[in-house]
């Protein structure tokens, strides 16, 4: 049983999985037990290129943003596992959290984050009844959301990213997954509010 499971590797759910993996040492997170499924083949982060993102070098490419972000997360926070050649089919309520259903295994989670893109290619079998179009996307382009509040689609079933309703730009979709993550900590700190900065000395 996943404390949370994030499922998608791109800028949101990296984000997610950075932020959370980062808070191992407070009380309150540091025997949870997180994964991120990383299924990226379709992220548009495939093709993109990064020349307006603050603290990139202009050139830098979504690609290697994906390939780095995994790396970037293995070598800090191990603890975090990470699921590397999976997707996700079908997604279900179970006593205490949720089932996860993959081409492969299946996961159980006490909380779950939707992180994968907005296409109307989204097919993760349980979620159909959140589907509504997208309310910041041209409407040739057939965009998709998943209902929300802040991020919550229902107890303990959060989406981040161009998926929750935002803007396909990079640092919208990061913010959105690390806000997710920063939303889990204060849960798992009892309701105080909670971030987490790393501090020169």
């Amino acid at each position: 049983m996943f404390d949370a499971l994030i499922v998608g590797g791109g800028a949101a759910g990296l984000s997610c999985a950075l932020v959370l993996g980062s808070a191992e040492n407070k009380v309150f997170a540091k025997d949870k037990h997180i994964g991120i499924i990383t299924h990226q083949k379709t992220s548009h982060l495939q093709t993109a290129l990064f020349n307006n993102v603050l603290g990139f070098t202009p050139g830098t490419t979504g690609a290697s943003i994906l390939e780095s972000g995994k790396a970037q997360l293995s070598s800090l926070y191990p603890h975090v596992e990470q699921i590397d050649t999976e997707k996700v089919s079908e997604l279900s309520k179970i006593q205490n959290g949720f089932e996860i259903r993959t081409n492969k295994n299946i996961y159980k989670a006490k909380i779950v984050v939707i992180t994968v893109g907005y296409t109307n290619l989204m097919r993760i079998k349980g979620l159909e009844q959140y589907i509504e179009p997208h309310p910041r996307a041209a409407i040739e382009k057939d965009r998709i959301w998943l209902k929300n509040t802040n991020h919550l689609i229902e107890d303990n079933l959060y989406v981040a990213g161009t998926l929750a309703g935002w803007r396909s730009q990079f640092a919208i979709a990061s913010g959105s997954g690390a806000h997710v993550a920063t939303d889990i900590l204060t849960l798992w700190n009892g309701g105080k509010n909670t971030k987490v900065h790393d501090k020169i000395e």
